[in-house]
This record gives structure tokens, C-alpha cells and sequence, in this order.
């Protein structure tokens, strides 16, 4: 197995990072045979590369207290990495995490540290990339989801098991009885959420359960550097639900801080990366993903305020009622830009369900059709000049949160 040096980066260096996306290099490994977090081959092969991932502030959840935690909430500096084995593909990932937040519980005021990591079915045509919340209208995703549960808690499930819902300390047993009553409730008790979804944009999304797809995940929490989350997704390099175009997958992760409520849509997400296999060579996709945009920023902050403010909120243009537009506050962060210029240009291009339209039936940005099809109540912005539009996406791209020290 050959051996590469690996790359020094810091997690707190911010300042190094490219606007846009990256492209991360598969590192050729003989076996990816049950590899887990902080195996040796882990270890001795993986070149980390720094990832930033931004709030994500489309919608507003229902829900006061976590919208206060998270409010103004800060990006989060992630490393990524990945191997191979010519067969499978490993997406390693780690983040800083001061508290280790477990599920134990099915409550509605506790919620575990967790992470996703998303590939586009189909890069080929890396202009029209999935959205990336979670894909769009005939651009589906797969994605891959690992939240840390506590395994030593039993809960009721349905048959009758309440023995071993009492408390150890309250058993009548000892020495090895209680050890076998303890081993019992570990059998018993909640496993780790690893899940497989297929998603084809908001409100679509469904776990793959047909044994269709094959994959494995793991999530490790270390002490060290203040606490620290490692995440490790492997599946194959080809199957039904991704696949790469010229050795490259477009690929996002994004994580969930149980300290903060985070859950569903109320995360940190990145945008698009290039997932680079050896000899890859989709050279259109780590264009796509890395693309900063030549315009006039302050022009196009100009051009915002006048076309895009009355409607869509982002820091520093607040005067459009909250329901009326996606939000737009890290937009800069999480999409790339040529799904921006999509945007503006063809609206109609990717809907994103907004607020209940019942609750809110004023401000909703879609209408429903009587077959049931979405078109966005904003109209094509393509009177634009070329050189407008430019000017608006690069403002755009500035418009993300700053990177937690």
C-alpha cells in the first residue's frame, strides 16, 4: 500500500479557502475492507482538504428556541477527504464539536450530532447540478445520513420489553446477573442511524429500503483539539443512484450540532466539491464548482436591492416580509454560480417549496397547477444585460457567513 505525506491544514485557517467549491483527490488504497474511522489505513493515506459549511437559512423552522440558538449562526470550517480501492469510495470527514451530543431519547427538545454526505446522480452536465438542499425536479441525489445514538438506553418498541427498562440500580441483581442484564439492554437499545435516500428536490425525499443500495457508514467522536467528529461514508463507485462522469463525483456534505436543535433542514451545508477519482478528468465540474464569478460587486449589490430585495431577505435587506422568498443569507456559500445565473434567468428551472401556503397564502413564492406542478410566482429576470447578471451573482457570492474561529 503506498503512502503519501499528509497534508498539513489547519482547522482554524479560514482565510485559505477558495469562495467557491474544491476538488478533492481520491487516494488509491489496496482495500477498503472494514475500514472505520481512525483505521491505519485512514491514517497513513488521507490528504485532508478544508471545506466550509455555511447555515443553512433557505427556510425558517417552526420552532422559537432552536431559531434563537442558531440565530446569526456562524459557518464551520470542515476537512475532507477520500479513498479508493478501484471498487469502492471512501468520503472521510471531521469536524470540531466542543459537546458530543447522542440521541437517547424520543423527545422533542433533544436532538444528536450528526452528518450527511450527498452525491449528484448524474455530473455530466455540470451546468445543471442538482440544488443542493436536496436535488431538483429531474436532478435526483443519493444521500447518506449517520446521527450519533447512545446504544445503552432501551426505550419501548412495540413489545412489551419493559424489564429491561429499569433503571441497573434498581434491578435485583448482581455480579455477573447484572452484567448479562446491562449486555441485554446494549442488545435492546437504540443502534446508530445510518440511512440511504433518494431525493429529486424538497419534499421528495425517500429512504432507499429494497437493499438496492449498498454502503456503510461510521461516526467516531475524539476528545482531542477541544472535540472533534470523524464521519466516513463508503459505498461503490458505481450504482443506480450515483455514479461519476469522467471520474469525478459532484458531491456536498453537511453536518447537524445537536447542542443547537439542529435537525432536517436546520444545519451547516456545504456546496458542491469535485470528488476526484484517479485519472479523473471532468475538468467542466471542478470548473463549475470552483467558478468565482467576474463582476462589479458593488454593482450588483445595486442590481439586488433594486430587483431582488422586494422579495428575497438576506443580511443587510430585511424589509421583504420572511415568507414571501427563499432567503438568501448564505447563498453565496452554498450554491454555485451557475445555478445562481439559472436562477435569475429561469426561475421555473428548480422550485423550492416554500412556507405552508395555507398558513401564509400571501406570500408564497410557487403555485400549484390543478396536475399538481410547481411554477415560481417570480418572473424571468432574462431582460437583463449579460454583464447585470454577472455583477448580481458575484455580490451573491459574497453573501455567506463568517467561518467560526
Amino acid at each position: 500500500m503506498r503512502k503519501v505525506v499528509k497534508a498539513v491544514t489547519a482547522l482554524s485557517v479560514a482565510s485559505s479557502i477558495a469562495l467557491a467549491g474544491s476538488v478533492i483527490e481520491a487516494v488509491k488504497v489496496d482495500s477498503l475492507e472494514g475500514v472505520r474511522c481512525g483505521s491505519e489505513v485512514i491514517k497513513q493515506n488521507v490528504k485532508f482538504t478544508p471545506v466550509i459549511l455555511y447555515p443553512q437559512t433557505t427556510l425558517r423552522m417552526n420552532d422559537k428556541k432552536a431559531n434563537e440558538l442558531n440565530k446569526d449562526a456562524k459557518a464551520k470550517e470542515a476537512e475532507v477527504a477520500a479513498l479508493t480501492d478501484g471498487k469502492e469510495i471512501a468520503l472521510i470527514l471531521r469536524w470540531k464539536d466542543k459537546t458530543k451530543d447522542l440521541f437517547d431519547c424520543y423527545c422533542s427538545d433533544k436532538y444528536p450530532d450528526g452528518f450527511a454526505v450527498q452525491f449528484a446522480k448524474d455530473a455530466s452536465e455540470p451546468q445543471k447540478l442538482p440544488y443542493i438542499g436536496m436535488g431538483s425536479d429531474g436532478r435526483p441525489v443519493a444521500i447518506y445520513i449517520h446521527k450519533a445514538y447512545k446504544n445503552e438506553i432501551f426505550e419501548p418498541n412495540g413489545n412489551k420489553e419493559v424489564f429491561y427498562q429499569v433503571n441497573p440500580h434498581n434491578v435485583n441483581a448482581f455480579g455477573k446477573e447484572l452484567e448479562k442484564f446491562k449486555e441485554e439492554v446494549k442488545k435492546r437499545g437504540f443502534k446508530s442511524y445510518q440511512r440511504a435516500f433518494v431525493s429529486e428536490g424538497f419534499r421528495s425525499m425517500t429512504e432507499i429500503k429494497d437493499n438496492s443500495v449498498h454502503y456503510r457508514t461510521d461516526m467516531h467522536y475524539v476528545e482531542k483539539k477541544g472535540g472533534m467528529w470523524g464521519g466516513m461514508v463508503i459505498r461503490p463507485i458505481e450504482d443506480f443512484y450515483a455514479s461519476p462522469s469522467k471520474g469525478e463525483f459532484a458531491v456536498a456534505v453537511a453536518v447537524w450540532d445537536g447542542k443547537e436543535l439542529q435537525r432536517d433542514g436546520l444545519k451547516r451545508l456545504s456546496g458542491w466539491f469535485a470528488l476526484k477519482l484517479p485519472n479523473g478528468e471532468n475538468k467542466e465540474l471542478e470548473k463549475v464548482v470552483t467558478e468565482k464569478v467576474d463582476g462589479n460587486v458593488t454593482k450588483g449589490k445595486e442590481l439586488a436591492m433594486t430587483n431582488c430585495a422586494s422579495c428575497h431577505r438576506w443580511k443587510g435587506a430585511d424589509m421583504a416580509p420572511p415568507y414571501m422568498a427563499p432567503n438568501l443569507s448564505n447563498i453565496g456559500g452554498q450554491a454555485t454560480a451557475a445555478y445562481i445565473k439559472e436562477s435569475i434567468i429561469d426561475p421555473n428551472a428548480v422550485i423550492v417549496p416554500g412556507y405552508n401556503r395555507n398558513a401564509h397564502p400571501n406570500f408564497s413564492w410557487y403555485m400549484v397547477d390543478d396536475k399538481g406542478n410547481r411554477t415560481s410566482t417570480m418572473p424571468p429576470f432574462n431582460y437583463l444585460k449579460e454583464e447585470e447578471i454577472n455583477d448580481i451573482v458575484a455580490f451573491m457570492q459574497t453573501l455567506k457567513a463568517e467561518v467560526e474561529k
